[in-house]
């Protein structure tokens, strides 16, 4: 599942990247209100961990906004702030959950998880391509009716090519999302992986969906063996 952290202190958006990829999430973070707009506008997120106060642009104008685009992706808002009030005036902006500051990484996960659960139907919580199925919640992979046994770093690596269809992507984009590192190109720990996913993915069957660019990186596609 891919989440949206929009929180200007750093250490606290880095700390959640961190445990939430952990988890096996995949994560995008944004420092400020616009940069976390822009973001929450132009990708799909299973859900947003949204600050109050940020700089550009405060967590409740790009609630409302969110909500008046009509982009219902679940919201918990993350604040100082412990007045009723300002509690009132989140859930009243269309936010899902609501987390004072500071708080426990097991209590926001299982504040995740319950939102997650809450707010999602059945079939939102399973990733298709093709033959290919991905259940996000219980990380089983399933191909043509068969079982893939995968590692947690093969799924989050095969998750995010099922979220990116046909679209080819580089080892700098797959390096920062899966690894959450700059992408060295004196490391072949990329190419290792899409090898262990095309042994467990593609071998055995006539189309063929993980295929290299070359010179560029790699594109999930169906495409029949020649």
């Amino acid at each position: 599942m891919k989440i949206l952290v929009i929180e200007d202190e750093k250490k606290v958006a880095n700390f959640l990247q961190k445990g939430l990829k952990e988890e096996q999430f995949v994560v995008d973070v944004a420092y400020d209100g616009l940069d976390g707009e822009y973001l929450a506008t132009t990708n799909d997120y299973d859900l947003i961990l949204l600050d109050i106060m940020l700089p550009g642009k405060d967590g409740i104008e790009i609630l409302k906004t969110l909500r008046q685009r009509q982009i219902n992706i679940p919201v918990i808002m993350l604040t100082a702030k412990e007045m009723v009030e300002d509690k009132v005036e989140g859930f009243n902006a269309g936010c899902d959950d609501y987390i004072s500051k500071p708080f426990s990484f097991e209590e926001l996960l299982v504040r995740i998880r319950a939102v997650l659960r809450r707010g999602s139907g059945a079939l939102s919580n399973v990733l298709t391509f093709a033959d290919l199925t991905l259940d996000l919640i219980s990380h089983k992979v399933i191909r043509d009716g068969r079982e893939i046994e995968l590692t947690a770093k093969e799924y989050t690596l095969l998750e995010y090519l099922v979220r990116n269809p046909n679209r080819v992507l580089t080892r700098t984009m797959i390096a920062e999302h899966v690894w959450d590192y700059n992408y060295d190109s004196f490391t072949n720990v990329i190419d290792v992986y899409i090898n262990y996913l095309r042994n467990k993915v593609d071998r055995g069957f006539a189309t063929k969906l993980i295929h290299t660019v070359r010179g560029v990186g790699y594109v999930l596609k169906e495409e029949k063996k020649k």
